[in-house]
């Protein structure tokens, strides 16, 4: 996936970076031991081949001159803190830290590294499995979502911090950055931002129903799970991850937008009943904010293809659908973003 965020290097600063986090000894020499990995859309990738054939997975923050949206600041912090909870306290399958330098004396931004997983990412191979396999496989996820949300912490909010003991402070202040970020660079919603703030304020309420800190990665599609012979070989990608309300994952996305696939086989493997009414409202301004995000990262990444705008758009319009409020322009109206 193509995005300016995406901080690439030359081959003698990445070998310089391999040198540090592997030792001269095992330093590849030659052509042909790195390739960057095509999928994502924040940060950039490479699968590294040492000297003793040993594969790694070398990730770079953005650069520091290119402006990201304010939840993604520090986000690989707040990875190396996921995958270090996560290593911890479940056996969910993730890599581990082979490396990691904040330094920014090799290059201008955090990195770090990782073994190299050999499995398929579901997102790829998931249209050519049988139904039941691909069901099987959105099970296994469920289950490995709800081992993660049973991480308790002692506060909402970011992984490290500040945190605050009200679920809907911290949901809400989430949705005004995301708004904030959005006018800042006058994306264009197809709503007044002000009306997109009322739907919120007017089901806010629900969020006082959440009493319990949990890690949540929120990210956990398929595109960020790698399988291989009937399992999840790893969870990828957790960048995103803070302490809410699980019923925020994006699992349980498809119980209220259907473009977002049938929830079902996730909330089997979850083990989740079906949702209350409280639930149905929390998990309809999840979905707004799911939304919001997707529609204003366009402008964040570069994106020249509007395909991935005028998708979110019509999520949004859903969303906003859902929680009581008419479009303000049809939907034949040209799409467009404000740059």
């Amino acid at each position: 996936m193509e995005s300016i965020t995406k901080n690439r290097q030359s081959p003698q600063v990445l070998r310089a970076m391999v040198e540090r986090a592997y030792g001269p000894d095992r330093t590849p020499e030659g052509e042909g031991w790195i390739g960057e990995l095509g999928h994502g859309w924040f940060n950039v990738a490479y699968r590294v081949r040492l000297r003793d054939g040993y594969e790694a997975v070398l990730k770079i923050a953005p650069p520091p001159g290119v402006e990201v949206m304010t939840y993604e600041r520090g986000a690989m912090a707040t990875e190396l803190a996921a995958l270090d909870l996560i290593r911890k306290h479940t056996a969910v399958p993730v890599p581990r830290v082979d490396f990691a330098d904040r330094g920014h004396d090799l290059c201008d931004a955090d990195w770090f590294c990782m073994p190299f997983v050999d499995g398929d990412n579901l997102s790829v191979a998931g249209p050519g499995l049988p139904a039941a396999d691909l069901a099987a496989f959105k099970e296994r996820v469920g289950a490995a979502n709800r081992e993660i949300n049973c991480v308790r912490g002692t506060a909402f909010g970011p992984l490290a911090g500040p945190g605050d003991s009200s679920w809907r402070r911290v949901f809400t202040g989430m949705v005004e950055e995301v708004l904030a970020d959005g006018e800042r660079r006058h994306v264009d919603l197809g709503w007044d931002y002000d009306t997109v703030r009322e739907a919120v304020a007017e089901h806010a309420a629900s969020l006082d129903e959440v009493r319990e800190p949990r890690l949540v990665e929120w990210d956990l599609w398929d595109g960020n799970v790698l399988v291989r012979d009937g399992r999840i070989a790893s969870v990828i990608d957790h960048e995103r991850a803070f302490y809410g309300d699980p019923l925020i994952e994006v699992g349980f996305a498809g119980t209220q937008l259907a473009a977002f696939g049938d929830p079902a086989p996730f909330m089997r493997g979850y083990g989740h009943p079906p949702l209350t009414a409280g639930e149905t409202v929390r998990r309809r301004l999840y979905c707004l904010h799911l939304a919001l995000v997707m529609v204003i990262e366009t402008v964040y990444r570069g994106h020249t293809d509007p395909g991935p705008y005028d998708w979110a758009r019509e999520r949004l319009a859903e969303a906003m659908a859902l929680l009581g409020r008419a479009p303000r322009q049809s939907a034949d109206q040209p799409s467009g973003v404000t740059r």
